[in-house]
């Protein structure tokens, strides 16, 4: 028994002696282990360890300590659980080890701040973070991955001379804009040009002028050259803005009056529908925010500022002319005094130079605008040619003589009658479009004036053909104004009666005699809803004689031909219906043919050999643009003004809205009543002869437009006209 007592002693011995070599091992490696590891949890135990003042207070243990149970970490109470320790072997079991990555889970802002501060709501005092004594490596991996926090925002780059100007423009574009601006596009434009900037002001530097405000007031000033008013764009006194409030307020107006300025030089002081009903032209808004940036980086201010002017040649024309007409600008102010009569004789063979001197000579000077030696009294051989050119546009014996009857010509009214008239053709410029042709055809168009009767042929800047034209009637039969494209060309057309001619003349012309229709060849076709439709069969007869030309517009009006060519030879030439007759329509058609298809090789003879009773339609593979315009005043090929009879009243209807307008209300769109073309049914007087008794297209039959034009694809067969239709192209 002592033996088995001695054995069980000795085998006792061996496990303790076993188990405290494992004890040992496993406390030496987790010791290796603790010290090869710095944890954020350490250091967030050890920052979190209140550091009094050196005393006799013992250091807390680790039961004080409460871990941040809610951070994003490793647990490796899962690794350790498979280690055979005993609990009171480890020195802390619910220490929470982590990564450098798993700290960059904390929020970027909480850095300084210890992870136990995070954790411990619950105690009065919050510990003070001491991060003097946490070892530096963990912390770069935080900061490097941690989230970006919101950025710094980036020093001004506003000079500070004119923060204060920046300053109060943020204030009164964020909450005053209305004041300046009244349109949306415009206090759009406004608050993103100047964010970008930091609201520096863009007109002035250090309370000075820049170049590029110089310039803007130079045109804004000199909006009278351009036949606009310089009232309605005031330039503020930048003189006398002394304040940050004051440049602040001058900047915007300014900003206000370029806008003004840009917009209606490039769309007109009034909107076209002010005008008349019968006018259309395509829509071609300025952008505000591209007149802020061209204007601004322009190398010269002014020049851009004025690229908003019509480009056409006409109206750079119009605008000399105008010039000449207020002598610079000041003509109607200006009286030339009644005096003795002057004229300058150039040195001859057997005579000198004979020059008069006259205190009228200064004002005569201003008059006609001659810049140069403005105060020379001398009536001198410049002065004697502004005479002459002068009495030539006034319709007077161009002899550069100053004589009563020129005095009283330079004095008169009619002169500024004259202005006038230029002033409103200047304005209609701005309607049309800035591209009157098509790139593709080498800029080509035709541009048809009905107070001057004539259409022209362009390509290329040059004209390529013209020809006289009747247009309509003054009244409700006036020819539109109007942009649209010529799609293709009819031969030997039918004439599809307009709605208005058949109800307004041709029914009540039935009443008193049931057969002029079958005397004149028109054709008469009731449909099934009582409507009435008459045509006229292709022929020699034909109210649109051999060719029509088409641009499909919602006024239904068109160019063509003509059996009744004696109106051609007359001066006024207002006589249609609505619709443009052309004097010379084969010239016409191969012209445009030769455009449209120059390998086709149209001639006037090819053209006419088409004539006959079958519609022929040639269609252009690229459509030529029509502009139908209204110039009272022009300058011809000789540099001589022209100006015609207001033949639909438009300029007078112009003056009188510019005179006494409504302000920027002008620009506002009018509405009008569209036009109508229905058919209403209709009792037909006895005895008229009717081509399909009843039949007809009824009321789904084809409208008015596609009888007249056609559809898009193909253009419907019109009541009247051959089953077979040839085309050619």
């Amino acid at each position: 028994m002592r033996d088995c007592l001695n054995h069980r002693a000795g085998f006792d011995r061996v496990l303790m002696t076993v188990a405290a070599t494992f004890l040992t091992v496993s406390a030496g490696s987790a010791l290796a282990q603790d010290q090869a590891r710095s944890s954020a949890a350490e250091l967030a135990i050890e920052a979190a360890i209140p550091r009094p003042e050196p005393a006799n207070v013992p250091p807390p243990t680790a039961s004080d300590i409460k871990l941040d149970t809610t951070a994003t970490v490793q647990d490796p109470a899962k690794e350790t659980a498979k280690e055979p320790v005993k609990a009171d072997a480890a020195p802390a079991p619910d220490k929470v080890e982590t990564k450098p990555s798993d700290v960059a889970a904390t929020p970027a802002p909480e850095a300084p701040k210890s992870e136990t501060a995070k954790s411990e709501p619950a105690k009065t005092e919050p510990a003070k973070a001491d991060t003097a004594t946490a070892p530096p490596a963990p912390a770069a991996p935080a900061t490097a991955a941690a989230p970006a926090a919101e950025p710094v925002k980036a020093a001004s780059n506003v000079p500070a001379a004119d923060q204060p100007v920046a300053d109060k423009l943020k204030d009164i574009i964020g909450a005053k804009t209305s004041r300046h601006f009244d349109r949306k596009n415009e206090r759009a434009a406004i608050e993103k040009f100047y964010g970008a900037r930091d609201f520096a002001p863009v007109w002035t530097q250090g309370g000075s002028l820049t170049a590029a405000a110089k310039g803007v007031i130079a045109r804004l000033k000199d909006a009278a050259s351009d036949g606009l008013n310089p009232a309605d764009y005031p330039a503020p006194d930048f003189a006398a803005a002394t304040t940050p409030d004051a440049l602040a307020d001058a900047e915007l107006k300014l900003t206000a009056s370029m806008f003004d300025y840009a917009r209606q030089a490039q769309s007109g002081r009034m909107h076209w529908s002010q005008v008349s009903g019968d006018i259309l032209y395509p829509e071609h808004p300025v952008d505000p925010s591209e007149v802020l940036t061209k204007v601004t980086t322009a190398t010269d201010a002014s020049a851009a500022l004025d690229s908003y002017n019509p480009p056409h040649k006409l109206y750079k024309e119009l605008k000399a002319k105008l010039a000449e007409l207020r002598g610079q600008g000041s003509g109607p102010v200006i009286e030339i005094a009644d005096g003795p009569a002057l004229k300058y004789t150039p040195a001859g063979k057997k005579q000198a130079e004979i020059v008069v001197d006259d205190p009228r000579v200064p004002q005569l000077r201003a008059k006609l605008g001659i810049a140069e030696n403005a105060s020379d009294s001398r009536y001198d051989a410049a002065v004697a040619e502004a005479v002459r050119k002068f009495q030539s546009g006034a319709e007077m014996k161009p002899t550069g003589i100053l004589d009563d009857k020129t005095v009283k010509a330079l004095n008169t009214p009619k002169r500024d009658k004259q202005i006038d008239t230029v002033l409103v053709n200047m304005e209609r410029w701005r309607w049309l479009p800035r591209d009157l042709g098509v790139p593709a055809l080498g800029d080509a168009y035709v541009i048809l004036n009905i107070p001057d009767y004539t259409l022209k042929v362009m390509q290329r800047g040059q004209q390529v053909w013209t020809t006289r034209v009747v247009t309509g009637k003054p009244g409700q039969h006036a020819t539109p104004l109007l942009t649209e494209t010529m799609k293709y060309i009819t031969v030997n057309p039918t004439w599809n009666v307009p709605p208005s001619i058949v109800y307004n003349e041709y029914l009540p012309a039935l009443q008193q005699d049931p057969t002029v229709l079958q005397r004149m060849g028109l054709k008469l076709e009731q449909n099934r809803d009582g409507s009435v439709h008459i045509s006229q069969p292709p022929g020699e007869a034909n109210a649109l004689g051999r060719i029509r030309f088409n641009f499909p517009n919602k006024f239904l009006v068109y160019q063509h031909d003509t059996p009744d060519k004696n109106l051609f030879a007359r001066e006024d030439r207002a006589f249609s219906h609505g619709c443009m007759r052309v004097q010379n329509p084969d010239q016409y058609a191969s012209v445009l043919l030769n455009i449209a298809m120059p390998n086709d090789k149209y001639t006037p003879e090819r053209v006419r050999s088409m004539y006959g009773k079958s519609e022929i339609d040639l269609k252009f593979p690229t459509p030529i643009p029509v502009n139908i315009t209204y110039q009272t005043a022009f300058v011809d090929d000789a540099g001589k003004l022209q100006i015609r009879k207001d033949v639909y009243g438009r300029d007078a209807t112009m003056i009188n809205i510019l005179k006494n307008g409504r302000g920027k209300d002008l620009e506002n769109v009018v509405a009008h009543s569209q036009p109508s073309y229905s058919r209403p049914a209709t009792t037909l007087p006895s005895g008229v002869a009717v081509a399909n008794n009843g039949g007809g297209f009824g009321s789904s039959g084809p409208n008015f437009f596609e009888r007249l034009f056609g559809a898009p694809t193909p253009p419907p067969a019109p009541v009247g006209r051959r089953p077979q239709r040839v085309f050619t192209r």
